[in-house]
């Protein structure tokens, strides 16, 4: 951590740690606070409309939703990948505007010079980003009106376009009202909205398949068309709730609270470099073995993480019979990790530590898998589906909101790409070469995801997908190595800045 007698140098950039970096004083909890009220409850409830929309096509599964289409299975393992290919392709391009728009407000730095940047309204998030979601809600409720193969695949593909944007633009936002430590957890709530998403999926889908017949429509149809619903109801509000630039929020009255959030951009933040684009950049980010390291990390949770938000009520349904409807069983574990997530982030924050959490996140989760391809029992076999959903989300959480940077060769950063996606998005110096890292992180981790859908295969779903299962353990073995190596990579990269006396070793 910075200490407050000297200045920090990261990069080509100085900036004098202030107060600001310890929000322990009165005026800095009373901000927060307000900040918090105003950002946390409305973003957490649009992730949680993201996920729930992306997600609700394996509860539809369960009322016949395929079987109405004449869909195959493995059409519907391949409905389920096109879903991320429209993801992967738009995630970056949909926050370009919002991202240069930003990188124009780190580099003019008194406030009226600020407000003449912002003035495009196309780049406020107060108008982009329930825009997003008013577009993925419509095309929500199509995919309750689709009526062959075709129609799904496209609308898939569409979902994943729209839906690409919120994520990044949402962490984004974070960035420019919270300074880098204070984000972890903050995150952390935001994040989970996905687990919410499971357990209020899992009423809502059943409290609606009992629509069944009403208006001439299947109950699986009503699921996607009253959920797009509620998503469209949400992103009118969203125009008078979600937040615009820190230095023109109305709900931050007073002059003086202001330029106490803008000090925060100033001091936390050392993109107000003026850097252009070189290739030698693109060439130094292919061959850092650290820029590697962080996309395949997320590339072994991305692989759990949609397979189990898309799989988990098949396997639950999988189960030996029960009084209890599937849907409804989906809720305990979701509910579960919701709980695990905040929990854990608090406590990895609180002691300034991510990969010992994430570590053990992913051996939860493992000996969730072993239970359930082991045990014989449902009982048993259900409490390790809540191990299981426990450990992936809570790992995933964790490594979206990784570390704080340290001198030198991962410089201290708001990444001009949108401040997200954990270590590249945070660590890596240099906008191109973050650029590229975030670029990496996006594509390999999102490969993962189709590649769990494709293997959840109908000829691989005996014994509850147990050959997937014990590739998606192999996937978490693998993701737990990536962050050994990074934690020892980094605490190596920190002894060697603290012998040179660089004195800011970043969290790890």
């Amino acid at each position: 951590m910075p200490t407050s007698e000297k200045s920090v140098q990261c990069g080509k950039v100085q900036y004098a740690p202030t107060s600001l970096d310890n929000d322990s004083g009165p005026e800095d909890r009373r901000i927060t606070r307000k900040v918090d009220l105003r950002l946390l409850p409305i973003l957490t409830l649009l992730y949680l409309l993201s996920f729930l929309d992306r997600s609700n096509i394996g509860n539809a599964k369960l009322l016949t939703f395929g079987q109405d289409l004449g869909i195959s299975a493995p059409a519907y393992n391949t409905a389920l990948a096109i879903y991320f290919v429209g993801y992967v392709i738009f995630e970056v391009p949909s926050n370009v505007g919002i991202s240069i728009s930003h990188m124009h407000l780190i580099h003019h730095l008194s406030p009226s010079r600020l407000t003449s940047v912002l003035r495009l309204k196309r780049f406020d998030p107060q108008f982009w980003l329930p825009s997003l979601i008013l577009t993925w809600g419509i095309v929500s409720i199509f995919q309750g009106l689709v009526k062959n193969q075709a129609g799904l695949f496209g609308i898939r593909f569409l979902l994943g376009a729209t839906e690409a944007g919120l994520f990044p633009g949402v962490v984004y936002v974070f960035s420019v009202y919270y300074q880098r430590r204070q984000r972890s957890w903050r995150v952390a709530i935001f994040l989970g909205g996905a687990a919410l998403a499971g357990a209020f999926g899992g009423i809502f889908a059943y409290a609606i398949g009992l629509m069944n017949g009403v208006g001439g429509r299947k109950g699986c149809q009503w699921i996607f068309i009253l959920e797009g619903i509620l998503t469209v109801i949400v992103s009118l509000i969203a125009y008078f709730l979600v937040p615009t630039w820190s230095h023109k929020a109305k709900f931050v009255r007073l002059h003086k609270n202001r330029v106490h959030l803008l000090k925060w951009l100033r001091v936390d933040s050392d993109a107000g470099t003026n850097q252009t684009f070189q290739w030698s950049s693109v060439g130094q980010a292919f061959g850092d073995h650290l820029v590697w390291a962080y996309p395949f990390l997320f590339h072994g949770f991305s692989f759990v993480l949609y397979s189990l938000s898309l799989f988990l009520s098949t396997i639950i349904a999988d189960l030996a019979s029960t009084t209890v409807h599937p849907i409804r069983m989906m809720v305990p574990p979701n509910a579960l990790a919701s709980f695990s997530i905040r929990g854990t982030v608090w406590l990895s924050s609180r002691w300034n530590f991510r990969a010992p959490f994430i570590i053990v996140a992913a051996r939860v989760a493992i000996i969730g898998y072993i239970i359930l391809l082991t045990c014989t029992t449902p009982g048993l076999q259900y409490f390790g589906i809540h191990l299981v959903t426990a450990g992936v989300y809570t790992g995933n959480s964790l490594l979206l909101r990784f570390v704080r940077c340290r001198h030198d060769l991962l410089s201290i950063i708001t990444s001009n790409l949108g401040g997200w996606n954990s270590w590249p998005g945070e660590n890596v110096s240099g906008k191109t070469k973050r650029a590229v890292a975030v670029a990496l992180q996006i594509t390999v981790g999102d490969i993962a995801a189709i590649a769990g859908c494709l293997l959840h295969r109908p000829s691989l779903s005996a014994h509850l997908y147990r050959k997937p299962n014990l590739i998606a353990i192999g996937y978490l073995l693998f993701a737990i190595l990536a962050t050994c190596y990074l934690w020892i990579m980094m605490a190596w990269e920190n002894r060697k800045t603290d012998a040179i006396g660089g004195g800011n070793s970043q969290l790890l």
